[in-house]
Protein backbone atom coordinates (compact mmCIF):
# COMPACT_ATOMS: atom_id res chain seq x y z
CA UNK A 1 0.00 0.00 0.00
CA UNK A 2 1.14 3.56 -0.76
CA UNK A 3 0.27 6.44 0.97
CA UNK A 4 0.94 9.90 -0.03
CA UNK A 5 0.69 12.97 1.68
CA UNK A 6 0.57 16.42 0.64
CA UNK A 7 3.41 18.61 1.58
CA UNK A 8 5.01 21.19 0.30
CA UNK A 9 8.69 20.56 -0.02
CA UNK A 10 9.34 24.16 0.74
CA UNK A 11 7.98 23.92 4.00
CA UNK A 12 10.18 21.33 4.46
CA UNK A 13 13.28 23.15 3.65
CA UNK A 14 12.47 25.91 5.52
CA UNK A 15 11.77 23.43 8.76
CA UNK A 16 15.57 21.60 8.22
CA UNK A 17 16.90 25.09 7.86
CA UNK A 18 15.02 25.76 11.33
CA UNK A 19 16.27 22.66 12.71
CA UNK A 20 19.83 23.33 11.64
CA UNK A 21 19.75 26.60 13.01
CA UNK A 22 19.33 25.91 16.36
CA UNK A 23 22.69 24.23 16.51
CA UNK A 24 23.99 27.30 16.93
CA UNK A 25 21.82 27.49 20.74
CA UNK A 26 21.33 31.38 20.63
CA UNK A 27 22.34 32.39 16.91
CA UNK A 28 19.78 30.72 15.04
CA UNK A 29 19.62 32.06 11.85
CA UNK A 30 22.82 31.69 9.83
CA UNK A 31 21.92 29.64 7.38
CA UNK A 32 18.88 32.05 6.58
CA UNK A 33 21.31 34.86 6.13
CA UNK A 34 23.30 32.75 3.87
CA UNK A 35 20.49 31.69 1.65
CA UNK A 36 19.20 35.27 1.58
CA UNK A 37 22.47 36.84 0.75
CA UNK A 38 22.98 33.73 -1.97
CA UNK A 39 19.63 35.20 -3.15
CA UNK A 40 21.05 38.30 -3.67
CA UNK A 41 23.91 38.00 -5.63
CA UNK A 42 21.92 35.38 -7.94
CA UNK A 43 19.16 38.19 -8.53
CA UNK A 44 22.54 41.04 -9.22
CA UNK A 45 23.90 38.12 -11.47
CA UNK A 46 20.46 38.05 -13.61
CA UNK A 47 19.34 34.29 -12.91
CA UNK A 48 15.93 33.55 -13.45
CA UNK A 49 13.88 32.75 -10.63
CA UNK A 50 14.38 29.07 -10.35
CA UNK A 51 17.90 29.57 -9.92
CA UNK A 52 17.35 32.37 -7.80
CA UNK A 53 15.48 29.78 -5.63
CA UNK A 54 17.68 27.57 -5.69
CA UNK A 55 20.65 29.03 -4.00
CA UNK A 56 18.13 30.37 -1.36
CA UNK A 57 17.49 26.92 -0.56
CA UNK A 58 21.33 25.92 -0.80
CA UNK A 59 22.09 28.68 1.05
CA UNK A 60 19.72 27.42 3.82
CA UNK A 61 20.93 23.92 3.67
CA UNK A 62 24.76 24.36 3.22
CA UNK A 63 25.42 23.06 6.99
CA UNK A 64 23.43 19.84 7.34
CA UNK A 65 26.45 18.45 8.10
CA UNK A 66 26.76 20.67 11.39
CA UNK A 67 25.41 18.85 14.58
CA UNK A 68 27.53 19.83 17.49
CA UNK A 69 27.62 23.08 18.97
CA UNK A 70 31.66 23.22 19.22
CA UNK A 71 31.75 22.78 15.72
CA UNK A 72 29.39 25.67 14.86
CA UNK A 73 31.02 28.39 16.74
CA UNK A 74 34.55 27.22 14.97
CA UNK A 75 32.76 27.66 11.80
CA UNK A 76 30.75 31.20 12.67
CA UNK A 77 33.60 32.88 14.24
CA UNK A 78 37.17 31.65 12.41
CA UNK A 79 37.63 32.72 9.00
CA UNK A 80 39.12 29.51 7.60
CA UNK A 81 38.87 26.24 9.59
CA UNK A 82 40.70 23.27 8.82
CA UNK A 83 38.37 20.98 9.66
CA UNK A 84 35.79 22.79 7.48
CA UNK A 85 35.95 19.82 4.66
CA UNK A 86 34.75 17.27 7.22
CA UNK A 87 31.19 18.88 7.40
CA UNK A 88 30.71 19.88 3.38
CA UNK A 89 31.42 15.82 2.93
CA UNK A 90 28.76 14.62 5.37
CA UNK A 91 26.30 17.52 4.25
CA UNK A 92 26.79 16.27 0.80
CA UNK A 93 26.68 12.62 1.55
CA UNK A 94 22.83 13.62 3.09
CA UNK A 95 21.86 15.91 0.44
CA UNK A 96 22.60 12.71 -2.14
CA UNK A 97 20.04 10.88 -0.40
CA UNK A 98 17.17 12.56 -1.40
CA UNK A 99 16.55 13.13 -5.66
CA UNK A 100 14.85 16.78 -4.61
CA UNK A 101 17.89 17.54 -3.27
CA UNK A 102 20.65 15.94 -4.95
CA UNK A 103 21.45 18.58 -7.24
CA UNK A 104 22.56 20.56 -4.24
CA UNK A 105 24.77 17.97 -3.03
CA UNK A 106 28.32 19.09 -5.10
CA UNK A 107 27.86 22.39 -4.19
CA UNK A 108 27.38 21.75 -0.18
CA UNK A 109 30.65 19.92 -1.17
CA UNK A 110 32.69 22.52 -2.18
CA UNK A 111 31.46 25.26 0.22
CA UNK A 112 34.61 25.65 2.00
CA UNK A 113 37.03 24.91 -0.99
CA UNK A 114 39.09 27.66 -1.96
CA UNK A 115 38.60 29.79 -5.46
CA UNK A 116 41.90 28.87 -6.61
CA UNK A 117 41.75 24.88 -6.23
CA UNK A 118 38.72 24.95 -7.47
CA UNK A 119 39.96 26.59 -10.74
CA UNK A 120 42.64 23.76 -10.37
CA UNK A 121 40.05 20.98 -10.35
CA UNK A 122 37.73 19.18 -12.75
CA UNK A 123 34.78 20.29 -10.40
CA UNK A 124 31.66 21.13 -13.49
CA UNK A 125 32.12 25.20 -13.74
CA UNK A 126 28.74 26.11 -12.58
CA UNK A 127 28.76 23.93 -9.44
CA UNK A 128 32.25 26.03 -8.80
CA UNK A 129 30.78 29.01 -9.27
CA UNK A 130 27.87 28.33 -6.67
CA UNK A 131 29.81 26.47 -4.61
CA UNK A 132 31.81 29.52 -4.12
CA UNK A 133 29.30 32.32 -3.69
CA UNK A 134 27.90 30.16 -0.68
CA UNK A 135 31.33 29.81 0.59
CA UNK A 136 31.75 33.29 0.15
CA UNK A 137 28.03 34.39 1.91
CA UNK A 138 29.15 32.53 4.40
CA UNK A 139 32.49 34.06 5.53
CA UNK A 140 30.55 37.54 5.38
CA UNK A 141 28.12 36.38 7.46
CA UNK A 142 30.78 34.80 9.92
CA UNK A 143 32.36 38.18 9.89
CA UNK A 144 29.19 40.04 10.69
CA UNK A 145 28.14 37.95 13.47
CA UNK A 146 29.26 39.68 16.24
CA UNK A 147 27.81 42.64 15.56
CA UNK A 148 24.48 42.03 14.49
CA UNK A 149 21.94 43.80 16.93
CA UNK A 150 24.76 46.27 17.95
CA UNK A 151 26.86 48.37 15.11
CA UNK A 152 26.56 46.38 11.97
CA UNK A 153 26.28 49.55 9.52
CA UNK A 154 29.20 50.56 10.76
CA UNK A 155 31.28 47.64 10.20
CA UNK A 156 30.54 47.02 6.43
CA UNK A 157 33.16 48.71 5.64
CA UNK A 158 35.49 46.66 7.31
CA UNK A 159 34.04 43.22 6.00
CA UNK A 160 33.59 44.54 2.59
CA UNK A 161 37.59 45.61 2.65
CA UNK A 162 37.79 41.95 4.48
CA UNK A 163 36.35 39.67 1.75
CA UNK A 164 38.24 41.94 -1.17
CA UNK A 165 41.30 40.69 0.58
CA UNK A 166 40.57 37.27 -0.22
CA UNK A 167 39.94 37.68 -3.95
CA UNK A 168 41.14 35.36 -5.96
CA UNK A 169 42.62 32.69 -3.32
CA UNK A 170 39.53 31.54 -1.38
CA UNK A 171 36.81 33.67 -3.43
CA UNK A 172 36.22 34.25 -7.20
CA UNK A 173 37.48 38.08 -8.32
CA UNK A 174 33.91 38.14 -10.10
CA UNK A 175 31.94 36.92 -7.22
CA UNK A 176 33.76 39.04 -4.72
CA UNK A 177 33.74 42.05 -7.18
CA UNK A 178 29.50 41.08 -7.79
CA UNK A 179 29.32 40.98 -3.74
CA UNK A 180 30.84 44.77 -3.74
CA UNK A 181 28.03 45.78 -6.12
CA UNK A 182 24.91 44.19 -4.36
CA UNK A 183 26.42 44.65 -0.55
CA UNK A 184 26.64 48.79 -1.38
CA UNK A 185 23.37 49.67 -0.38
CA UNK A 186 22.41 50.16 3.87
CA UNK A 187 19.24 47.99 2.97
CA UNK A 188 21.31 45.24 2.34
CA UNK A 189 23.03 44.87 5.46
CA UNK A 190 19.56 45.80 7.61
CA UNK A 191 18.03 42.62 5.83
CA UNK A 192 20.00 40.50 7.70
CA UNK A 193 18.74 41.63 11.47
CA UNK A 194 16.06 39.19 12.92
CA UNK A 195 12.86 41.09 12.29
CA UNK A 196 13.52 41.65 8.90
CA UNK A 197 14.67 38.25 7.89
CA UNK A 198 11.71 37.21 9.07
CA UNK A 199 9.63 39.65 6.44
CA UNK A 200 12.17 38.17 3.38
CA UNK A 201 11.47 34.56 4.70
CA UNK A 202 7.89 35.24 4.67
CA UNK A 203 8.27 36.86 1.20
CA UNK A 204 9.90 33.47 -0.16
CA UNK A 205 7.29 31.39 1.38
CA UNK A 206 4.33 32.67 0.42
CA UNK A 207 3.03 31.76 -3.16
CA UNK A 208 4.49 28.08 -2.55
CA UNK A 209 2.28 25.23 -3.59
CA UNK A 210 1.33 21.68 -2.30
CA UNK A 211 3.50 19.05 -3.75
CA UNK A 212 2.38 15.60 -3.07
CA UNK A 213 4.87 13.32 -1.56
CA UNK A 214 4.84 9.51 -0.85
CA UNK A 215 4.91 8.40 2.37
CA UNK A 216 8.32 6.81 1.83
CA UNK A 217 9.71 10.40 0.56
CA UNK A 218 8.77 11.75 3.69
CA UNK A 219 10.53 8.82 5.61
CA UNK A 220 13.30 9.78 3.24
CA UNK A 221 13.47 13.21 4.36
CA UNK A 222 12.97 12.40 7.67
CA UNK A 223 16.21 9.91 8.15
CA UNK A 224 18.08 12.87 6.82
CA UNK A 225 16.62 14.85 9.68
CA UNK A 226 17.42 11.86 12.08
CA UNK A 227 20.56 11.46 11.01
CA UNK A 228 21.58 14.80 11.13
CA UNK A 229 20.18 15.08 15.43
CA UNK A 230 21.84 11.70 16.07
CA UNK A 231 24.93 12.60 15.08
CA UNK A 232 24.96 15.49 17.64
CA UNK A 233 26.61 13.01 20.09
CA UNK A 234 28.24 9.19 19.83
CA UNK A 235 26.12 8.17 22.92
CA UNK A 236 22.93 8.82 20.44
CA UNK A 237 24.13 7.58 17.57
CA UNK A 238 21.08 5.61 15.88
CA UNK A 239 18.78 6.95 18.86
CA UNK A 240 16.50 8.71 16.30
CA UNK A 241 16.40 5.04 14.35
CA UNK A 242 15.75 3.04 16.93
CA UNK A 243 12.91 5.09 18.49
CA UNK A 244 11.11 5.01 14.84
CA UNK A 245 11.88 1.10 14.83
CA UNK A 246 10.20 0.92 17.88
CA UNK A 247 7.44 2.89 17.82
CA UNK A 248 6.21 1.54 14.31
CA UNK A 249 6.53 -2.16 15.58
CA UNK A 250 4.34 -0.94 18.94
CA UNK A 251 2.00 0.72 17.00
CA UNK A 252 1.45 -2.83 14.94
CA UNK A 253 1.03 -4.39 17.79
CA UNK A 254 -1.50 -2.07 18.88
CA UNK A 255 -3.78 -3.28 15.67
CA UNK A 256 -3.47 0.23 14.11
CA UNK A 257 -4.23 1.34 10.64
CA UNK A 258 -1.27 0.65 8.42
CA UNK A 259 -1.44 4.70 7.76
CA UNK A 260 -1.52 5.49 11.59
CA UNK A 261 1.94 2.44 11.54
CA UNK A 262 3.92 5.16 8.57
CA UNK A 263 2.99 8.33 10.43
CA UNK A 264 4.00 6.94 14.21
CA UNK A 265 7.38 5.93 12.06
CA UNK A 266 8.30 9.43 10.91
CA UNK A 267 7.25 10.77 14.00
CA UNK A 268 9.77 8.92 15.88
CA UNK A 269 12.61 9.97 13.27
CA UNK A 270 12.11 13.02 14.18
CA UNK A 271 10.91 13.23 18.00
CA UNK A 272 14.34 14.60 18.86
CA UNK A 273 14.73 17.29 16.46
CA UNK A 274 15.20 20.17 19.21
CA UNK A 275 18.13 18.20 20.77
CA UNK A 276 20.22 20.42 18.21
CA UNK A 277 19.51 23.48 20.48
CA UNK A 278 21.15 21.80 23.60
CA UNK A 279 24.77 22.30 24.22
CA UNK A 280 27.07 19.65 23.54
CA UNK A 281 28.56 19.72 27.20
CA UNK A 282 25.17 18.82 28.61
CA UNK A 283 24.69 15.97 26.02
CA UNK A 284 27.26 14.64 26.67
CA UNK A 285 28.41 15.27 30.46
CA UNK A 286 29.38 12.29 32.54
CA UNK A 287 27.63 13.04 35.83
CA UNK A 288 24.23 13.77 37.02
CA UNK A 289 22.33 16.87 35.01
CA UNK A 290 22.09 20.04 37.99
CA UNK A 291 18.96 22.56 37.71
CA UNK A 292 20.59 24.44 34.85
CA UNK A 293 21.33 21.89 32.05
CA UNK A 294 17.41 20.32 33.04
CA UNK A 295 16.33 23.12 31.93
CA UNK A 296 18.39 24.11 28.54
CA UNK A 297 17.58 19.82 28.05
CA UNK A 298 13.94 20.18 28.92
CA UNK A 299 13.15 22.86 25.85
CA UNK A 300 14.31 19.88 22.80
CA UNK A 301 10.68 19.00 22.96
CA UNK A 302 9.47 22.19 22.40
CA UNK A 303 11.96 23.11 19.82
CA UNK A 304 10.99 20.08 18.09
CA UNK A 305 7.46 21.11 17.81
CA UNK A 306 8.31 24.67 16.93
CA UNK A 307 10.17 22.98 13.38
CA UNK A 308 7.22 20.63 12.67
CA UNK A 309 4.13 22.69 13.21
CA UNK A 310 5.62 24.73 9.87
CA UNK A 311 5.11 21.72 7.84
CA UNK A 312 1.27 21.48 7.26
CA UNK A 313 0.09 18.23 6.27
CA UNK A 314 2.25 16.25 9.38
CA UNK A 315 0.36 18.09 12.45
CA UNK A 316 -0.35 14.83 13.86
CA UNK A 317 3.13 14.09 13.67
CA UNK A 318 4.35 16.84 14.69
CA UNK A 319 2.07 16.67 17.98
CA UNK A 320 3.13 13.22 18.72
CA UNK A 321 6.81 13.88 18.33
CA UNK A 322 6.66 16.79 20.98
CA UNK A 323 4.79 15.29 23.17
CA UNK A 324 7.57 12.20 24.05
CA UNK A 325 8.14 13.41 27.13
CA UNK A 326 5.00 13.89 28.35
CA UNK A 327 3.56 11.64 30.85
CA UNK A 328 -0.45 10.12 31.46
CA UNK A 329 0.02 11.48 35.12
CA UNK A 330 0.64 14.72 34.09
CA UNK A 331 3.73 15.54 35.22
CA UNK A 332 6.09 15.75 31.89
CA UNK A 333 7.59 18.46 30.16
CA UNK A 334 7.20 20.87 28.73
CA UNK A 335 3.43 20.63 27.91
CA UNK A 336 2.23 19.98 31.08
CA UNK A 337 -0.64 17.49 29.05
CA UNK A 338 -2.77 15.40 31.01
CA UNK A 339 -3.31 11.88 30.51
CA UNK A 340 -6.64 12.60 28.84
CA UNK A 341 -4.87 15.07 26.24
CA UNK A 342 -2.34 12.37 25.21
CA UNK A 343 -3.18 10.14 22.33
CA UNK A 344 -2.44 6.32 22.14
CA UNK A 345 0.37 7.50 19.06
CA UNK A 346 1.77 10.28 21.52
CA UNK A 347 2.17 7.77 23.85
CA UNK A 348 3.92 4.91 21.97
CA UNK A 349 6.71 7.52 21.27
CA UNK A 350 7.23 8.34 24.84
CA UNK A 351 7.43 4.31 25.97
CA UNK A 352 9.86 3.86 22.51
CA UNK A 353 11.77 6.87 23.37
CA UNK A 354 12.57 5.59 26.86
CA UNK A 355 13.27 2.25 26.31
CA UNK A 356 15.74 3.17 23.45
CA UNK A 357 17.67 5.34 25.72
CA UNK A 358 17.67 2.68 28.83
CA UNK A 359 19.56 0.01 26.29
CA UNK A 360 21.56 2.55 24.66
CA UNK A 361 25.01 3.87 26.71
CA UNK A 362 25.23 7.05 28.15
CA UNK A 363 28.00 9.09 29.33
CA UNK A 364 26.77 8.85 33.14
CA UNK A 365 25.86 5.11 32.51
CA UNK A 366 26.43 2.14 30.72
CA UNK A 367 22.92 0.28 28.80
CA UNK A 368 21.32 -1.58 30.77
CA UNK A 369 20.56 -5.05 30.59
CA UNK A 370 16.93 -6.24 29.46
CA UNK A 371 15.57 -7.29 32.63
CA UNK A 372 16.66 -3.75 33.99
CA UNK A 373 15.01 -1.77 31.28
CA UNK A 374 11.82 -3.56 31.99
CA UNK A 375 12.06 -3.35 35.65
CA UNK A 376 12.98 0.30 35.17
CA UNK A 377 9.72 1.00 32.92
CA UNK A 378 7.44 -0.89 34.93
CA UNK A 379 8.07 1.13 37.94
CA UNK A 380 7.37 4.49 35.55
CA UNK A 381 3.89 2.89 34.57
CA UNK A 382 3.12 2.03 38.02
CA UNK A 383 3.70 5.76 38.98
CA UNK A 384 1.92 7.21 35.75
CA UNK A 385 5.11 8.20 33.68
CA UNK A 386 4.62 5.74 31.14
CA UNK A 387 1.20 3.99 29.72
CA UNK A 388 0.65 1.06 31.40
CA UNK A 389 -0.77 -0.89 28.55
CA UNK A 390 2.26 -0.18 26.21
CA UNK A 391 4.47 -1.37 28.37
CA UNK A 392 2.50 -4.88 29.00
CA UNK A 393 2.74 -4.68 25.50
CA UNK A 394 6.50 -4.43 25.53
CA UNK A 395 6.97 -7.21 28.12
CA UNK A 396 4.60 -9.41 25.48
CA UNK A 397 7.95 -9.32 23.07
CA UNK A 398 11.25 -7.80 25.05
CA UNK A 399 13.87 -9.53 23.25
CA UNK A 400 11.88 -8.12 19.99
CA UNK A 401 11.35 -4.81 21.03
CA UNK A 402 15.23 -4.33 22.19
CA UNK A 403 16.27 -5.81 18.52
CA UNK A 404 14.12 -3.03 17.20
CA UNK A 405 15.66 -0.54 19.47
CA UNK A 406 19.56 -0.77 19.33
CA UNK A 407 19.90 -2.95 15.93
CA UNK A 408 21.93 -1.20 13.22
Amino acid sequence: MIVTVSIDLRQVVYALADALDLVGVDETAHGKRVGYMAFKCAEMMGMDKQARERLFHIGMLHDCGVSSTEEHTHLVEEMVWEGADAHSAIGATLLESFSYFHDYAQVVRHHHTPWESLVESDVDPEIARDANLIFMVDRVDALSAVHYGKDLLQQTGKIRQAIQGYSGNLFSPDLVDLFIQVSNSEAFWMMLEPPHLQRFLFDMERFTTPQPVSFEKLKQLARIFATIVDAKSHFTFEHSVGVSRLARHLAERSSLAFETCERIEVAGLLHDLGKLRVPDHVLDKPGPLDADDKLLLHRHSFETYQVLREIKGIEDIALWAAYHHEAPNGQGYPFRRTGEELTREARIIAVADVFQALAQDRPYRAAMALPTILEVIGEMASSGQLDADLVELVKTDPEACLNLAVSI
